[in-house]
């Protein structure tokens, strides 16, 4: 029970590493706010929840949905503890054919949606820690081709080095308010981008075999073995990390 009565935000929570993170979290005793931009998936991983839930239909790229957002997590469930900002997507193309569309439909989500989660979070945990002591986290989705690069993949690569970068930018300026920011660096995972690249893909059985064998596990992650990670950078286990990006990539920075 890490996250004992921890009210925990998780945007992208209708699907992937946002839903199994969500299910963990509920398992480990938070009280889970389940985020998307699909209100209908993210009530569906409510109702699964081991302890009730709340969802909220979210698109976390609008900041006057997120500030609404938080606020009602806020008013129905009396605080927020733990912030963790999933929600993003990708797209293929080298960078000479990326579109301004593309980049600004990016930016918007995979940057400006963790800016904006902590944004409008980071103020109702200070109250609540100034108020009663505590402390708070935030826990940021980036990814581990930040730090190693990908093929045909540019605005992505650029948008996940974004969140690594603000990761740390965002540790120092809260920690003397209370508030541990990290963030975990997944490498391929079986998800719902995962599925919608093998869709796209004109051979999916020689593609999802050329991912696997970017690690020496020769295998993609379980969504759920990303949760795992999320939940100990979430949980007091991780008490003396602060501006870190946690590495779970089956060892594909390293091959």
């Amino acid at each position: 029970m890490r996250l004992r009565d921890k009210v925990t935000v998780i945007t992208g929570a209708g699907a992937g590493i946002g839903r199994a993170t969500a299910r963990l979290a509920a398992e480990a005793g938070a009280i889970v706010a389940c985020l998307d931009r699909d209100g209908a998936a993210a009530e569906a991983v409510a109702g699964t929840l081991a302890r009730p839930g709340l969802a909220l239909e979210c698109d976390v790229g609008d900041e006057a949905a997120v500030a609404a957002a938080m606020r009602a997590v806020a008013g129905r469930l009396g605080r927020i503890d733990v912030l963790c900002a999933n929600a993003g997507f990708g797209i293929q193309g080298a960078v000479t054919e990326t579109t301004e569309a593309d980049w600004d439909a990016i930016l918007r989500v995979n940057v400006k949606g963790v800016a904006f989660c902590a944004k409008h979070a980071i103020p109702i945990m200070a109250d609540r820690i100034a108020r009663e002591g505590g402390g708070g986290v935030i826990v940021n989705t980036a990814s581990n081709i930040a730090i190693v690069g990908i093929r045909d993949r540019a605005a992505y690569v650029a948008t996940k080095g974004a969140v690594d970068a603000l990761t740390r930018a965002m540790a120092i300026d809260h920690a003397a308010q209370g508030i541990r920011v990290n963030a975990v660096a997944p490498g391929p995972t079986a998800s719902s981008y995962f599925d919608s690249m093998l869709a796209r893909a004109n051979d999916p059985a020689a593609f999802t075999a050329a991912l696997a064998a970017r690690s020496p596990m020769n295998r993609v992650a379980q969504p759920e073995e990303i949760a795992r990670a999320i939940i100990f950078l979430a949980s007091d286990d991780s008490s003396f990390m602060l501006g870190a990006t946690l590495v779970v990539d089956g060892g594909h920075a390293i091959w």
